[in-house]
């Protein structure tokens, strides 16, 4: 099928807005921050309310079940109803997340606390993630890139100041972080007045268009990529999940290094997912989404099937590379269906992010399962095998979307 392409269909871009992508990129970082928290404080939790494993699982599947199934919904109503400050009303949501877990008397408080902090998250980043696509100026990749850059900080950052914060000063230190989301309210704010005068006031026409936009391939094809994406974002996230949830025991019971070193490591892969994000977006604005998607999954399946039969040096060279390259995937996926039904972004946003997310919650509880009863060795031995589903990228059809004129 020869590729296709929407240029007629989209409205001509405006400028590139760094300062609403910096800022939409800062409050990224303080949400996941605030996300990573839960999960850094749980030895505090299981410790002081004598938690099982299942309950802390259960904190788990709350947290990740309203982050998850609502995102798609508030996506697909805010596609039709655009609510301008709805990201700083659900950083309401998680504020209040934070200062009842701070105060929590009991599980039953600590999963409505799980809730909330999940509620905002499913807010945020259907939300967010328009709001980068309307500031990118055309350059939709590296817009995603910019915003998905600063969750990764985030990420890396909640469990470190859990362990500085909350770990020698208790439960109640969690409410020290509901500054951070009070900055983040502040922000969100602002962005959202942008919002407000460049798309519903002045720039009404130009969201019309957008909201009408159609696809360019049949609806059938739009589904069958979408189940294609889906699939890449599975193989993609549970893979990242073996890594992020119990790299540091792999590298620990194999190679009998310390916990700090292992921790570097662990330190080392992140920040490759980082640079990965950063670069994978502005490379599919350049090249395409689909060369990058190819590249992303499938280019990295040699590196993940080498990794568990190598020593320790190769292991930290080989999670680098991995690193880097499996985390260019997910703004070259995110755009291109965005581009594929590019009059439902929220709605768009929220199904991949939501399932990002579901993804790797499940991904962690499979995966513990498998390491209680194979061993840690054997999780990576069969992990190494998902980017391999890459190959139904054959299935995806070529889209030609124009080029960004050079600053």
């Amino acid at each position: 099928m020869p590729p296709v392409t929407t240029a007629a269909a989209m409205p001509a871009p405006n400028p590139t807005r760094y300062r609403v992508l910096g800022a939409i990129s800062f409050s990224h970082m303080l949400n996941d921050m605030i996300q990573s928290l839960i999960l850094a404080i749980y030895p505090i939790l299981k410790g002081d309310f004598n938690l099982s494993f299942l309950q802390i699982g259960l904190i788990t599947l709350t947290y990740q079940l309203t982050a998850s199934l609502l995102q798609p919904l508030i996506g697909l109503y805010t596609d039709k109803h655009p609510q301008p400050h709805s990201l700083a009303f659900g950083m309401g949501s998680t504020l209040c997340g934070l200062l009842l877990l701070s105060v929590a008397p009991n599980f039953g408080v600590i999963l409505l606390a799980a809730a909330l902090v999940g509620t905002g998250s499913s807010v945020f980043h259907p939300e967010s993630s328009r709001i980068a696509r309307l500031a990118s100026g055309g350059q939709h990749g590296l817009a995603q890139s910019i915003f998905q850059v600063g969750g990764n900080t985030g990420s890396a950052l909640g469990p470190l100041l859990a362990a500085l914060i909350v770990l020698p000063h208790g439960q109640g230190a969690i409410a020290w972080f509901a500054v951070a989301a009070l900055v983040a309210i502040a922000v969100l704010w602002q962005i959202g007045n942008w919002y407000r005068r460049q798309f519903l006031g002045s720039g009404a026409r130009t969201r019309k268009a957008a909201s009408t936009a159609v696809s360019p391939v049949p609806p059938n094809v739009v589904r069958r990529a979408i189940g294609v994406l889906l699939l890449l974002i599975f193989s993609k996230y549970f893979y990242l999940t073996s890594l992020t949830s119990y790299y540091t025991f792999y590298l620990i019971e194999r190679f009998h290094v310390s916990v700090q070193s292992a921790q570097i490591h662990l330190f080392v892969f992140l920040f490759a997912v980082a640079a990965g994000t950063l670069a994978g977006g502005p490379i599919g604005d350049r090249i395409g989404r689909k060369p990058v998607i190819w590249v992303s999954i499938l280019g990295v399946a040699p590196f993940t099937l080498l990794l568990p039969h190598v020593g320790l040096m190769w292991t930290g060279i080989l999670t680098f590379i991995i690193g880097v390259v499996i985390a260019s995937a997910f703004s070259a996926i995110l755009v291109y269906a965005q581009e594929l039904m590019p009059g439902k972004i929220g709605a768009v946003s929220g199904l991949f992010f939501g399932f990002a997310f579901g993804m790797g919650g499940v991904g962690a509880a499979v995966l513990g399962v498998l390491a209680d009863s194979r061993g840690i060795e054997f999780v990576y031995q069969v992990c190494a095998f998902l980017p391999l589903l890459g190959l139904l990228t054959v299935f995806l059809p070529t889209i030609e979307h124009p080029r960004p004129k050079a600053a």
